[in-house]
Protein backbone atom coordinates (compact mmCIF):
# COMPACT_ATOMS: atom_id res chain seq x y z
CA UNK A 1 0.00 0.00 0.00
CA UNK A 2 2.68 2.73 0.63
CA UNK A 3 4.55 1.86 -2.82
CA UNK A 4 1.09 2.88 -4.75
CA UNK A 5 0.41 5.84 -2.47
CA UNK A 6 3.74 7.29 -2.64
CA UNK A 7 3.37 6.69 -6.43
CA UNK A 8 0.09 8.31 -6.48
CA UNK A 9 1.39 11.11 -4.49
CA UNK A 10 4.39 11.80 -7.30
CA UNK A 11 2.04 11.90 -10.58
CA UNK A 12 0.02 14.42 -8.26
CA UNK A 13 3.30 16.32 -7.98
CA UNK A 14 4.12 16.05 -11.27
CA UNK A 15 0.60 16.81 -12.55
CA UNK A 16 0.65 19.83 -11.11
CA UNK A 17 2.48 21.72 -13.45
CA UNK A 18 1.98 25.43 -12.46
CA UNK A 19 3.31 24.75 -8.77
CA UNK A 20 6.89 23.08 -10.27
CA UNK A 21 7.29 25.73 -13.27
CA UNK A 22 6.59 28.41 -10.29
CA UNK A 23 9.24 26.60 -7.71
CA UNK A 24 11.88 26.77 -10.75
CA UNK A 25 11.16 29.98 -12.28
CA UNK A 26 10.93 32.25 -8.55
CA UNK A 27 14.49 31.61 -7.59
CA UNK A 28 15.86 31.30 -11.61
CA UNK A 29 14.55 34.80 -11.90
CA UNK A 30 15.72 36.20 -8.67
CA UNK A 31 19.14 35.30 -9.90
CA UNK A 32 18.88 36.84 -13.19
CA UNK A 33 17.54 39.91 -11.30
CA UNK A 34 20.05 40.01 -8.63
CA UNK A 35 23.15 38.62 -9.55
CA UNK A 36 24.90 41.65 -11.13
CA UNK A 37 23.78 44.44 -8.47
CA UNK A 38 24.76 42.07 -5.69
CA UNK A 39 28.19 42.11 -6.31
CA UNK A 40 28.37 45.65 -5.46
CA UNK A 41 27.33 44.41 -2.12
CA UNK A 42 30.13 41.56 -1.85
CA UNK A 43 27.72 38.76 -3.25
CA UNK A 44 29.19 37.46 -6.54
CA UNK A 45 27.29 35.58 -8.73
CA UNK A 46 28.68 32.14 -7.56
CA UNK A 47 27.94 33.05 -3.77
CA UNK A 48 24.20 33.98 -5.05
CA UNK A 49 23.79 30.66 -6.56
CA UNK A 50 24.21 29.08 -3.35
CA UNK A 51 22.16 31.00 -1.58
CA UNK A 52 19.48 30.84 -3.98
CA UNK A 53 19.32 27.18 -4.59
CA UNK A 54 18.93 27.05 -1.08
CA UNK A 55 16.38 29.11 -1.26
CA UNK A 56 14.81 27.58 -4.40
CA UNK A 57 15.09 23.54 -2.61
CA UNK A 58 13.80 24.92 0.47
CA UNK A 59 10.57 26.77 -0.53
CA UNK A 60 9.48 24.25 -2.53
CA UNK A 61 10.01 21.63 0.16
CA UNK A 62 7.98 23.69 2.77
CA UNK A 63 5.53 24.48 0.11
CA UNK A 64 4.67 20.93 -0.59
CA UNK A 65 4.62 19.71 2.98
CA UNK A 66 2.67 22.33 4.18
CA UNK A 67 -0.23 21.68 1.35
CA UNK A 68 -1.40 18.86 4.07
CA UNK A 69 -2.92 21.51 5.95
CA UNK A 70 -5.41 21.61 3.24
CA UNK A 71 -6.03 17.78 2.81
CA UNK A 72 -6.70 17.78 6.47
CA UNK A 73 -9.34 20.52 6.31
CA UNK A 74 -11.43 18.58 3.95
CA UNK A 75 -10.98 15.19 5.98
CA UNK A 76 -8.80 13.46 3.58
CA UNK A 77 -6.13 12.23 6.52
CA UNK A 78 -9.09 11.36 8.21
CA UNK A 79 -10.05 9.34 5.56
CA UNK A 80 -6.91 7.54 4.35
CA UNK A 81 -6.40 6.29 8.51
CA UNK A 82 -9.29 3.85 7.41
CA UNK A 83 -7.31 2.23 4.89
CA UNK A 84 -4.09 0.12 5.20
CA UNK A 85 -2.11 2.98 4.59
CA UNK A 86 0.12 3.55 7.80
CA UNK A 87 0.58 6.42 9.54
CA UNK A 88 4.22 6.46 8.67
CA UNK A 89 3.58 5.79 4.72
CA UNK A 90 2.07 8.27 4.82
CA UNK A 91 4.05 10.93 6.19
CA UNK A 92 7.27 8.90 4.35
CA UNK A 93 5.40 9.24 1.19
CA UNK A 94 4.77 13.04 1.79
CA UNK A 95 8.38 14.14 2.49
CA UNK A 96 9.61 11.80 -0.01
CA UNK A 97 7.40 14.27 -2.55
CA UNK A 98 8.50 17.01 -0.89
CA UNK A 99 11.86 16.46 -1.83
CA UNK A 100 11.66 15.09 -5.11
CA UNK A 101 10.09 18.32 -6.11
CA UNK A 102 13.06 20.47 -4.14
CA UNK A 103 15.46 19.38 -6.40
CA UNK A 104 14.67 20.68 -10.03
CA UNK A 105 14.89 24.32 -8.52
CA UNK A 106 18.66 23.78 -7.22
CA UNK A 107 19.07 22.44 -10.97
CA UNK A 108 17.62 25.36 -12.72
CA UNK A 109 19.71 27.45 -10.71
CA UNK A 110 22.68 26.08 -10.99
CA UNK A 111 22.18 25.88 -14.93
CA UNK A 112 21.27 29.48 -15.44
CA UNK A 113 24.32 30.54 -12.99
CA UNK A 114 26.71 28.56 -15.39
CA UNK A 115 25.05 29.36 -18.65
CA UNK A 116 24.38 32.68 -18.13
CA UNK A 117 26.92 34.31 -15.05
CA UNK A 118 29.50 32.19 -16.32
CA UNK A 119 30.28 30.35 -13.09
CA UNK A 120 32.76 27.14 -13.02
CA UNK A 121 33.45 24.86 -10.42
CA UNK A 122 34.99 21.19 -10.90
CA UNK A 123 32.75 18.56 -11.00
CA UNK A 124 33.25 17.94 -7.36
CA UNK A 125 32.15 21.48 -6.84
CA UNK A 126 28.85 21.21 -8.82
CA UNK A 127 27.71 17.99 -7.21
CA UNK A 128 28.04 19.17 -3.83
CA UNK A 129 25.96 22.42 -5.26
CA UNK A 130 23.48 20.89 -6.17
CA UNK A 131 23.00 17.14 -4.29
CA UNK A 132 24.59 18.35 -1.48
CA UNK A 133 22.13 21.17 -1.06
CA UNK A 134 19.06 19.15 -2.76
CA UNK A 135 19.78 15.95 0.41
CA UNK A 136 20.21 19.09 2.97
CA UNK A 137 16.91 20.10 2.24
CA UNK A 138 15.18 17.22 4.30
CA UNK A 139 14.52 19.19 7.38
CA UNK A 140 12.43 21.50 5.56
CA UNK A 141 10.28 18.69 3.99
CA UNK A 142 9.99 17.97 7.72
CA UNK A 143 9.11 21.30 8.54
CA UNK A 144 6.53 22.05 5.98
CA UNK A 145 4.46 18.83 7.39
CA UNK A 146 4.38 20.09 10.72
CA UNK A 147 3.19 23.26 9.36
CA UNK A 148 0.91 21.95 7.59
CA UNK A 149 -0.55 19.61 10.82
CA UNK A 150 -0.50 22.90 12.93
CA UNK A 151 -2.10 25.23 10.54
CA UNK A 152 -5.60 25.19 9.06
CA UNK A 153 -6.36 25.74 5.35
CA UNK A 154 -7.57 29.31 6.37
CA UNK A 155 -4.16 30.39 7.81
CA UNK A 156 -1.12 28.36 6.03
CA UNK A 157 -0.14 30.95 4.15
CA UNK A 158 0.23 33.30 6.53
CA UNK A 159 2.74 31.46 8.45
CA UNK A 160 4.41 29.92 5.40
CA UNK A 161 4.75 33.55 4.18
CA UNK A 162 6.72 34.21 7.68
CA UNK A 163 8.77 31.36 7.53
CA UNK A 164 9.88 32.21 3.72
CA UNK A 165 11.06 35.54 5.11
CA UNK A 166 12.75 34.47 8.23
CA UNK A 167 14.28 31.75 6.28
CA UNK A 168 15.50 33.59 3.52
CA UNK A 169 15.80 36.51 4.19
CA UNK A 170 17.35 36.80 8.01
CA UNK A 171 18.89 33.29 6.87
CA UNK A 172 21.48 35.15 4.44
CA UNK A 173 20.54 33.46 1.36
CA UNK A 174 20.82 36.62 -0.52
CA UNK A 175 23.40 38.94 1.26
CA UNK A 176 26.38 37.66 3.30
CA UNK A 177 26.08 37.54 6.41
CA UNK A 178 29.55 38.90 7.01
CA UNK A 179 27.45 41.88 6.22
CA UNK A 180 24.73 41.83 8.91
CA UNK A 181 25.01 43.55 12.26
CA UNK A 182 26.23 41.08 15.16
CA UNK A 183 23.02 40.33 16.73
CA UNK A 184 21.38 39.52 13.57
CA UNK A 185 24.33 37.56 12.45
CA UNK A 186 23.89 35.51 15.26
CA UNK A 187 20.29 34.89 14.62
CA UNK A 188 20.93 33.59 10.87
CA UNK A 189 23.65 31.21 12.07
CA UNK A 190 20.53 29.41 14.39
CA UNK A 191 18.36 29.04 11.85
CA UNK A 192 19.07 26.04 9.05
CA UNK A 193 18.84 28.04 6.19
CA UNK A 194 22.13 29.20 6.79
CA UNK A 195 23.43 26.01 6.79
CA UNK A 196 21.99 24.89 3.75
CA UNK A 197 23.38 27.69 2.36
CA UNK A 198 26.48 27.30 3.80
CA UNK A 199 26.95 23.75 1.73
CA UNK A 200 26.69 25.88 -1.76
CA UNK A 201 28.49 28.83 -0.33
CA UNK A 202 31.57 25.94 0.45
CA UNK A 203 31.14 24.75 -3.36
CA UNK A 204 31.30 27.37 -4.74
CA UNK A 205 34.32 29.12 -2.53
CA UNK A 206 36.58 26.71 -3.89
CA UNK A 207 37.28 24.75 -0.42
CA UNK A 208 34.52 22.33 -0.84
CA UNK A 209 34.39 22.60 2.89
CA UNK A 210 31.00 21.43 4.98
CA UNK A 211 31.69 22.50 8.38
CA UNK A 212 29.38 22.05 10.74
CA UNK A 213 26.19 22.22 8.61
CA UNK A 214 25.67 18.41 7.96
CA UNK A 215 25.29 18.01 12.12
CA UNK A 216 23.42 21.44 12.11
CA UNK A 217 21.10 19.79 9.69
CA UNK A 218 20.83 16.86 10.82
CA UNK A 219 19.95 17.34 13.95
CA UNK A 220 16.68 20.02 12.75
CA UNK A 221 15.78 16.63 10.54
CA UNK A 222 15.75 14.29 13.78
CA UNK A 223 13.86 17.09 15.98
CA UNK A 224 11.26 17.87 12.99
CA UNK A 225 10.84 14.54 12.61
CA UNK A 226 10.10 13.95 15.87
CA UNK A 227 7.31 16.71 16.05
CA UNK A 228 5.63 16.08 13.09
CA UNK A 229 5.17 12.24 14.12
CA UNK A 230 3.88 13.31 17.64
CA UNK A 231 1.35 15.66 16.24
CA UNK A 232 0.42 13.31 13.39
CA UNK A 233 -0.50 10.64 16.38
CA UNK A 234 -2.53 13.75 18.74
CA UNK A 235 -4.19 14.44 15.20
CA UNK A 236 -5.17 10.61 14.71
CA UNK A 237 -5.76 10.22 18.75
CA UNK A 238 -8.37 13.09 18.51
CA UNK A 239 -10.51 11.15 15.70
Amino acid sequence: MRGGYLRFEIRRAVRDSRFLVFAVALPVGLFVLLSHPYQSQGATPAYLMGGLAAFGAFKAALDTGARTAVERGAGWQRQLRLTPLSGAGYLVAKGAVAMLVALPPVVGVALVAALTADVRLPFAGWAQAVFGIWLGTAPFALLGLLVGQLCSARNVQTYQGGLLLLLGFVGGLLIPVASFPPVLAGVARVLPSYWLAEIGHGAVSGSGRLGSAPAVLATYTVALGVAVIARYRRDGARG
